[in-house]
């Protein structure tokens, strides 16, 4: 018997390289669906954040552990699986391309609910209320985004957070850091004179004694920003499902109230469960 003509070679190619791109698109034999949620991988949920971002997500002890992480856990449990954690950079979380290129299942991280992001993403009840909040030296003297324009001092931001673009929306030209710790060194270290950045994040670098000693939260920003939890645009409705059922089931039965004490504090009585 003869062996295989050219062209048959190249129509068999053709197939399976349609096949492989098919099996990639769904996931491959690792993806499955589990109460109508689709998983990247079989047994996980799989989330990306953009490490470290206490108290939503830190490293300690060779894992990730949060406020964030302890909610979507809540969500795995829902479906009988484990959380698996992705860290990515924070530009492929914003514009859902991490979820696009399958990734990840659900993104987490402390992310702001805006339009430009409902654009690209499906997104998940408000699960947390924040405000910015302006963290310097306690004899600084600084009271609001006004005096460190007017003293010309030094700002420092994380990049590409709403914290960023609110102090741009007032004029200010912020000194952007790569991620919340290294901004935190930046005004440790001299090269900038504040920082803003989360409210409860900065709640939880103020835990530290020897940050307590010498820095403060000098000014609060009322910037009325919700976090969400984000899926996949038009790809996994009963993922957003389970996941406002989990946020809600945990602000009735309590849960919420004691993973917010347990990485924020005291939870204000409106804080956080709107």
């Amino acid at each position: 018997m003869s062996g295989p003509t050219p062209r048959r070679l190249m129509a068999a190619a053709a197939a399976l390289a349609l096949a492989l791109t098919s099996a990639a698109a769904c996931g491959g034999d690792e993806g499955a669906t589990v109460q109508g949620v689709k998983l990247i991988k079989k047994g996980e949920l799989t989330s990306c954040t953009h490490l470290p971002y206490p108290p939503f997500q830190v490293e300690q002890g060779g894992k990730v552990v949060g406020f964030d992480v302890d909610m979507i856990d809540l969500v795995a449990k829902k479906l009988g699986v484990t959380q698996k954690i992705v860290d990515t950079p924070f530009e492929t979380m914003k514009t859902g391309s991490a979820l696009n290129a399958g990734k990840c299942d659900i993104v987490m991280g402390g992310m702001t609910i805006k339009p430009d992001r409902v654009q690209h993403m499906d997104v998940s009840k408000p699960y947390f209320d924040a405000t910015q909040a302006l963290m310097a030296k306690k004899d600084s003297g600084i009271t609001s985004l006004d005096d460190v324009k007017n003293r010309k001092l030094k700002l420092g931001s994380q990049a590409s957070t709403t914290g960023e673009d609110f102090v741009k929306g007032k004029g200010l030209d912020p000194r952007s850091f790569d991620n919340s710790l290294a901004e935190l060194d930046g005004l440790r270290t001299g090269q900038v004179d504040v920082i803003v950045q989360d409210y409860p994040v900065v709640q939880g670098w103020l835990k530290n004694p020897a940050d307590n000693a010498k820095y403060a939260i000098v000014a609060n920003l009322e910037t009325g920003e919700q976090y969400g939890f984000w899926t996949r645009k038009g790809h996994n409705a009963k993922l957003v499902e389970l996941t406002n059922q989990a946020i809600a089931e945990s602000r009735a039965n309590g849960t919420y109230k004691k993973i917010y004490e347990k990485w924020i504090g005291p939870m204000p009585t409106s804080g956080g469960t709107s």
